[in-house]
């Protein structure tokens, strides 16, 4: 492999991206012809097939997956080398990209804020999806790292906890529950819920929360892929929602929303910040690392977890 080029491995990154060739062979801006050159000249080096040809597209073999990590890994090294140059000539820069789940959303811009206070050069590339997107961001590279809730298990992570996320049943405050304390599952069994969609990790703790009992869906007609949606509808009325608790705190603060007391929330669970085993991290996004392990919870909202005042604030007062 000792004749192995960029150009090679920037094919081969393409492919695994774009999963055919003809696209790939577009972005690049060369003939499908040549670029399948380039691939089988790279099968021929190694001895081994870099993909596998599936009814969705092209898909890397192991063979494939060592290729991208030695091209994360030259990306990294050239993306280091040109922090520590700038370093060098007496800035402090670089670039981090982060992905976070559409729940982050709601405190990553203060954890961020918090960051670049410190490192004025850094500049950060914020990409907010879904888990199930998020998670394939992390498996192709496209991310330095990504906070989300639940870890993925497919593929080799590192993952570490930097604070807590409690999950909450929403409701409008004039809702008949709103108020009552100690109420059962089979106490909410009938109402109407607004859920996330499939591939949500919310969407995905409510199912093993209400595991057993059959729900009733909202009135809505959709699955709605937004917080903010899911909100405004259970502000309106139309039903009832289980959430993060640091996606309804002001909603809670400012009396528009009001937290349910069922017996099993909040559900506890954990943020976390993950990035792939083979990933090396440039030393803008080690720091942002660091920084996230140290200084994460603080940004995280404030919120009563019984909307009354009857339990600590998870968050609040973290700040101070």
């Amino acid at each position: 492999m000792r004749n192995l080029s960029l150009k090679q491995l920037q094919a081969v990154a393409a492919v695994a991206r774009l999963g055919t060739m003809t696209r790939a062979a577009q972005e690049l801006n060369v003939t499908s012809a040549a670029l399948y050159a380039r691939i089988r000249q790279l099968e021929e080096e190694a001895g081994l097939l870099l993909f596998d040809r599936t009814p969705t597209g092209l898909k890397p073999t192991d063979a494939g997956r060592e290729m991208l990590w030695a091209i994360d890994s030259i990306n990294t090294v050239l993306e280091t080398c040109a922090d520590k140059l700038r370093i060098l000539k007496g800035g402090a820069g670089g670039r981090v990209t982060l992905g976070v789940v559409s729940t982050a959303k709601y405190f990553a811009p203060q954890v961020i804020a918090g960051f670049v206070k410190s490192h004025t050069g850094v500049e950060i590339n914020l990409s907010v999806r879904n888990r199930g997107n998020t998670v394939e961001a992390l498996r192709n590279y496209e991310i330095d790292f990504a906070i989300m809730g639940r870890p993925p298990r497919d593929f080799a992570i590192e993952a570490e906890i930097f604070g807590p996320h409690p999950l909450v049943l929403i409701a409008d405050p004039n809702h008949p529950l709103a108020g009552r304390r100690g109420l059962t599952k089979a106490d909410i069994a009938e109402e109407a819920y607004l859920v996330r969609e499939d591939g949500s990790g919310t969407r995905t703790v409510f199912e093993e929360f209400m595991n057993g009992i059959i729900i009733k869906r909202a009135k809505l007609g959709i699955d709605s892929g937004s917080n903010e949606t899911i909100k405004q509808a259970v502000m309106a009325g139309l039903g009832i929602a289980l959430l993060s608790a640091h996606t309804v705190a002001a909603e809670v603060e400012a009396g528009r929303l009001v937290l349910l007391d069922v017996q099993g929330l909040p559900i506890r669970r954990d943020w976390y910040a993950v990035r792939r085993a083979d990933k090396v991290l440039g030393p803008a996004a080690a720091a942002f690392w660091e920084y996230l392990m140290q200084d994460g919870a603080r940004w995280l909202p404030g919120v009563d977890l019984l909307g009354a005042g009857a339990l600590a604030s998870v968050g609040a007062g973290a700040r101070a």
